[in-house]
């Protein structure tokens, strides 16, 4: 059985209007309908673009974002239906690195308050001493000092802070750890340092993880699995491997021919396929496939009107695509010139931007 199972999640956020009396008038689709699994001591990487809902879905597995329906299954347990009381419970078993280290660590605290704040609220550790020593330890294994813990946020590096947010995450000994741009905000030295710190605290622990990241390098590095979103939808989902020797769905395939090629003859002569126009609003989200009306390869006759099921196109390898063996298999051409497409932005180039 898998570790964690997420069936058909959504998270709708209310828009509301007035006064005096606040009325709901709309809804942003910002996860719709997502199904995976994470199996126990694997990494699975979650790529898209800003505003795919990719963030909110890891909220949503800790329930820091309210579940609108669906199952969040973890361990057997299904997350969304406990009362809080016992969801916080829970938490001993799932953490969270954020994005900003700075952010997300509280400067009016030292390093050892910091992470002794959670063993306290599991009640874990019979002293004070006990506390100590296991913070020391882990911090040993995120190759940080002792001499750190009388020291505040602010005196660390951005790598070191990004040290201590996963010291504060293991300190606790979780089964699963969701890494929400665990690297972005870092130089690209430090970002090897991290990266190879997170392998090596799970071939010895065995941790799993849920890598939500938009540097498709670092997913491909990292990742056993791999799930393309867009727009509160997965639309595709593969063995890194696979997903990078052959993306099926165009929006992915538009990816990774985003991704340079450091030889200079094969970056020449590849293909790229650019996409026009702008990630449509969560808020308003196009009928029948999300991607339609971006995608090179649109159809009139499914495209436009019925959303495609994330289906098995080989094993292991699901695409939400209606015409993926068509266009897999050179049967269906683009119906535009990828040639004139509008070029996206810079970032696009190297990377998905975050969400």
């Amino acid at each position: 059985m898998s570790l964690l199972e997420l069936d058909d999640l959504k998270v709708h956020f209310p828009i509301r209007r007035g006064l005096f009396m606040d009325r709901t008038v709309g809804y942003v689709y910002a996860v719709d309908g997502v199904s995976l699994s994470v199996e126990r001591g694997e990494t699975y990487g979650l790529v898209g673009e800003s505003g795919c809902g990719k963030t909110t879905l890891g909220r949503a597995v800790l329930r820091l974002n309210d579940i609108t329906s669906g199952e969040v299954r973890f361990d057997g347990v299904d997350l969304a239906a406990l009362p809080a009381e016992q969801m916080r419970k829970s938490r001993k078993h799932l953490q969270m690195v954020f994005q900003d280290p700075l952010g997300s660590l509280d400067p009016r605290q030292n390093v050892e308050a910091i992470l002794t704040e959670g063993l306290a609220a599991h009640d874990i550790g019979t002293s004070r001493a006990d506390r100590r020593a296991r913070i020391i330890r882990t911090l040993d294994a995120v190759g940080l000092p002792s001499s750190a813990l009388s020291r505040y946020p602010h005196e660390f590096s951005g790598g070191q802070r990004q040290r201590i947010g996963i010291a504060r995450a293991l300190v606790l000994e979780p089964d699963l750890i969701i890494c929400d741009e665990p690297v972005s905000a870092l130089d690209v030295s430090i970002q090897a340092q991290v990266i190879n710190l997170l392998e090596e605290i799970q071939e010895s622990l065995g941790i799993t993880y849920l890598v939500i990241a938009h540097d498709l390098a670092v997913v491909r590095h990292i990742s056993d699995t791999i799930g393309v979103m867009y727009l509160g939808s997965l639309v595709e989902e593969a063995g890194s491997d696979a997903l990078y020797a052959s993306p099926k769905h165009p929006y992915t395939k538009a990816l990774m021919s985003a991704v340079p090629v450091p030889d200079p003859d094969v970056e020449d002569a590849r293909e790229r396929i650019l996409l026009t126009g702008d990630l449509p609003s969560p808020a308003n989200p196009p009928t029948g496939c999300r991607f339609h009306t971006r995608c090179p390869w649109r159809q009139d006759e499914l495209c436009d009107t019925e959303r495609p099921e994330l289906r098995e196109l080989s094993t292991g390898h699901k695409v939400a695509c209606h015409y993926a063996e068509q266009i897999d298999a050179g049967e269906l051409h683009p119906t535009r010139s990828l040639a004139t497409a509008i070029l996206p932005d810079a970032e696009l180039q190297t990377k998905v931007p975050d969400a």
